[in-house]
């Protein structure tokens, strides 16, 4: 029986995007409780929902994405990054936040990275991640999320929360950017909170959701999926302090080198 249920899955896996078996469990926690909701921010401008087929015009992909029971579906199979980037003009200030969960098919090999990211919209310089903010950065099963902010030449400021990070476990996961901070949101709570004037690049973002192979390994076949992202502006003041620990600082190592 296992046999047969492990050909199943591997059939599903190598399958169409909408052949991938799914639970439709929206209704299960954090729900509507989340930052936007505790903190005041009111209605969101911004809100994809991911009914219906993917909007190509909003969305870039790599690899095998798509919309499935309205959520957005990163599907990775053994080998290859999967990315789903916003196609936006970019937001240099405002909150976003998303809700996700993972499951991985099979534990035996290499675990993806899962990415969610702000990054320089459109046309605008990447420079290998050195301007990228991480809402979290985290590998299924490890049970620690991280959340990071890069600007450029090199400056890494990086915290990291224990969170249970088992198979189809939902959590919500935010950031606020202003002139004059950055904070992050784990299911509906402040995480960090950073102020350096190094850490505030002012560039428009975009947002970015990836499935991060290690060149040449044997990935474990997973998937993220996303059943919502919000954007807020700063228009609505905040109903709780946002004070929190500040990330620690490092030195950002160029991406593109494999070296974070």
């Amino acid at each position: 029986m296992k046999r047969v249920l492990a050909l199943l899955g591997a059939a599903a896996l190598t399958a169409t995007l909408g052949a991938v078996p799914a639970d439709a469990d929206h209704a299960h926690p954090p729900g509507p409780v989340h930052a936007g909701s505790e903190y005041g921010w009111g209605r969101a401008p911004v809100n994809y929902t991911f009914v219906g087929p993917l909007d190509r015009s909003h969305w870039k992909v790599r690899g095998n994405v798509g919309n499935q029971h309205g959520m957005l579906t990163l599907l990775a199979g053994r080998h290859g990054t999967v990315v789903a980037t916003e196609q936006t003009k970019g937001r240099a200030v405002g909150r976003w936040e998303t809700r996700i969960r993972h499951r991985q098919y099979v534990h035996r090999n290499t675990p993806y990275r899962v990415l969610i990211e702000l990054v320089p919209a459109g046309d605008r310089k990447g420079y290998c991640g050195a301007r990228n903010i991480a809402l979290t950065s985290y590998t299924p099963g490890v049970n620690k999320a991280a959340h990071y902010i890069n600007t450029r030449p090199d400056n890494r400021f990086v915290a990291r929360k224990g969170l249970n990070l088992s198979d189809n476990q939902w959590h919500t996961f935010a950031v606020e950017v202003t002139r004059k901070r950055i904070s992050w949101f784990v299911d509906s709570h402040v995480v960090s909170t950073e102020k350096r004037k190094d850490a505030l690049s002012g560039v428009p973002f975009a947002v970015r959701y990836t499935m991060e192979a290690k060149p040449g390994k044997r990935m474990n076949e997973s998937r993220i999926q996303m059943d919502w992202l919000r954007y807020w502006t700063l228009k609505n003041a905040n109903k709780k302090s946002t004070a929190a620990p500040r990330p620690e600082r490092k030195t950002y190592r160029d991406a593109c080198t494999g070296q974070r």
